[in-house]
């Protein structure tokens, strides 16, 4: 199952949820000392952002919850591209591992 989704809430309108704590490399978060929660994946969104997608900075919003990260907007090209992103990392502990140890060496906190 995909932990990842794509809703269109109302006509125009777009909600990309991942379910947090049912991804392939919570482990791997958790064994990086963080929890694989909604904050948490907040981050990852914001990294993936600013270091692989400046294009997409602005075009939705985020509202995490402990249990789901939630990022919105009406831009559908966008958030299909954060949603593919962030499938690379919910995906794959190599890549999930490489981005949280960058992340940590290049001073990035997450809020988890």
């Amino acid at each position: 199952m995909d932990a990842i989704r794509l809703h269109e809430l109302t006509p125009g309108k777009y909600s990309l949820l991942l379910n947090a704590g049912s991804t392939d490399v919570d482990d791997v978060i958790a064994e990086l000392g963080h929890e694989p929660n909604g904050y948490f994946w907040e981050g990852i969104a914001q990294l993936l952002v600013s270091t692989e997608a400046p294009a997409l900075e602005g075009r939705f919003g985020y509202d995490p919850e402990g249990g789901m990260f939630v990022a919105y907007g009406t831009d559908r090209d966008a958030l299909e591209e954060l949603a593919t992103l962030m499938r690379a990392v919910a995906t794959d502990t190599e890549r999930a591992r490489q981005l949280i140890t960058s992340a940590k060496a290049n001073g990035f906190e997450f809020d988890d």
